[in-house]
């Protein structure tokens, strides 16, 4: 593109005869443009190496980050992306092994605390977390990754399990984290129940097969992927929106940042997510070509590590996500309602789950001595006033 724009910005220079030359068609296309532009450039100028942890295996809730980077968004910033799955081994004793004895005990968020990448994904109780844990940094919230609500507490239909008051007793599949079995044991009791359930913090890849195979009896899923999932297979759930049940849940999931990285290199942050709102924008356009770009990448060395997801299944998948992604009122990806987190941290605090006190699921992790189930049942610890906890997320950085 750089050399035909040359030829034809400078014909009237030339003396060679005219017939020399043949007329180029230059690209109108924005999409092609910024690729052109991104290849044209990388090889004058040093792109700045990114890494995004993200907080599952390749699925549609990362469709957006796929289609920036497959259209060469993120090249087109001075950006060199990696989107770093949890398939990885690096993640095997979290995210694979579960809670045994193998350290050290990485997740999205630890890796974004060392400075091993830039980016990281997480739920809204995660950012709470991180940002009221002592002796940790305060990760913060810089997009919503999904305006829409689409996460849940499921069942399977034919167990019987049709309203969170029956989850007494029963088995909750839990992937171990600070507010989670806290939160579940609120929406059984604000549905009537004790409040009192197994809660087994197990290989987080393999938590929804638990639910499918009856080794648990519910499980926290979003609906835009193993809600779909099941739909395909004809498997019927039982559904319990955390919102129907009087909890103002957050956004979900969130994209957090380092502070170091937002102080010390803001248009690092500018342009990842400039390049990622339009990957989202384009991603809820086209919701068809997204998920075949998102195929296609996680079957790749960069993008799952080889993993082949299922077409029809991400496809449908993207559907559905194209319409909870955007703002349906401005069509702007990302933007957070303080409103919204106002909310969420002032329910934590009424309901007493603000607390000092943190999970030791593994023996590496550093945050307490409590149990899962000392944490969800006997937690005594200081509660956290809302005015304590610092600012949660940022707009500033969004485009």
């Amino acid at each position: 593109v750089t050399k035909a724009r040359t030829l034809l910005g400078h014909r009237s220079y030339y003396k060679a005869p005219i017939m020399m030359f043949r007329r180029v068609a230059l690209p109108t296309d924005p999409v092609i443009l910024s690729r052109a532009m991104a290849s044209s450039t990388s090889a004058e100028r040093k792109l700045r190496k990114t890494v995004v942890a993200l907080d599952w295996t390749p699925n549609t809730n990362h469709l957006g980050f796929f289609v920036a980077k497959a259209r060469g968004l993120y090249e087109a910033k001075g950006l060199d992306v990696k989107l770093l799955s949890p398939s990885d081994p690096e993640f095997s004793a979290s995210y694979v092994d579960g809670a045994g004895g193998q350290a050290p005990f990485v997740t999205p968020c630890s890796k974004l605390a060392d400075r091993t990448a830039d980016f990281a994904m997480n739920s809204p109780e995660g950012v709470v977390n991180w940002n009221t844990a002592k002796g940790r940094p305060q990760l913060k919230a810089v997009a919503a990754i999904l305006q829409g609500r689409t996460s849940a507490i499921v069942t399977m239909k034919d167990s019987g399990l049709d309203r969170p008051a029956k989850l007494d007793g029963k088995v909750y599949a839990s992937y171990g984290a600070r507010f989670e079995g806290r939160i579940v044991r609120k929406l059984i009791e604000n549905d009537g129940g004790a409040g009192a359930f197994e809660e087994r913090a197990l290989p987080m890849l393999g938590i929804w097969n638990t639910l499918l195979e009856g080794k648990a009896d519910a499980t926290w899923v979003f609906m835009g992927w193993e809600g779909i999932e099941a739909e395909i297979k004809g498997l019927e759930l039982n559904v319990f929106p955390l919102e129907d049940f009087g909890i103002p849940y957050g956004y979900a999931p969130c994209l957090l940042a380092h502070p170091a990285l937002l102080e010390g290199e803001p248009e690092v942050a500018r342009n990842f997510l400039a390049a990622s709102a339009e990957g989202w924008r384009l991603a809820c356009a086209d919701p068809g070509r997204a998920a075949d770009e998102l195929v296609e990448a996680a079957a790749g060395p960069g993008g799952g590590g080889g993993l082949a997801l299922d077409r029809d299944l991400c496809r449908k998948s993207a559907a559905y996500i194209a319409g909870k992604a955007l703002d349906p009122a401005t069509g702007a990806w990302g933007k957070m309602d303080p409103q919204v987190w106002a909310e969420y941290l002032a329910w934590l605090a009424e309901a007493g789950l603000l607390t000092e006190a943190a999970q030791s699921r593994h023996p590496d992790a550093g945050m307490g001595t409590l149990s899962l189930d000392q944490l969800r049942n006997a937690d005594t610890s200081a509660q956290i006033p809302v005015a304590a906890v610092p600012p949660l997320f940022t707009n500033e950085f969004l485009p």
